[in-house]
């Protein structure tokens, strides 16, 4: 590892202190939250879309959000660890098959729509951390059979 990117490794450790970042990927509906300066005012502004890339480069890690507003799409990108960001949040994780989702610029209706995933990789990032919910199965099952073995 090299100094720049140790220096790198110590920004991203420095922004990842002060909020979250999910994880996404291609495909995943996102809430991003941005800071929006108006004047002297500042605000909070939602910006709801598909996430259609996302590129790792360590600082100058980005994703882009494309959504449809009033029939004409648009789409932003974003760099991961701006600070004008105030928060990233997951809607609902998109089931596709590719890292690069650009064919859905050409695409309108529901031949736009991205089907949900329903299982996979980390639904719900809490559940692969938590060892006592995977194994609640297994002591239901074993009450199971235990009351099987009382009534015979």
């Amino acid at each position: 590892m090299n100094i720049i990117d140790k220096i790198e490794k110590q920004q991203i450790d420095k922004i990842l202190a002060d909020r979250k970042i999910p994880e996404f990927s291609a495909g995943d509906t996102l809430k991003v939250n941005v800071k929006v300066i108006e004047g002297t005012r500042e605000r909070v502004q939602a910006f709801e879309g598909v996430c259609i890339a996302r590129k790792n480069a360590g600082v100058r890690s980005a994703f882009t959000v494309r959504k449809i507003s009033y029939g004409e799409g648009v789409e932003r990108v974003f760099p991961l660890y701006s600070p004008r960001i105030s928060g990233i949040e997951v809607i609902r994780r998109g089931k596709v098959r590719r890292a690069k989702l650009y064919y859905l610029r050409e695409r309108q209706g529901k031949s736009a729509r991205i089907a949900e995933r329903s299982t996979g990789r980390s639904m719900n990032s809490d559940n692969n951390k938590n060892p006592e919910k995977s194994k609640a199965p297994e002591k239901k099952v074993q009450e199971a059979l235990k009351d099987n073995k009382k009534e015979s």
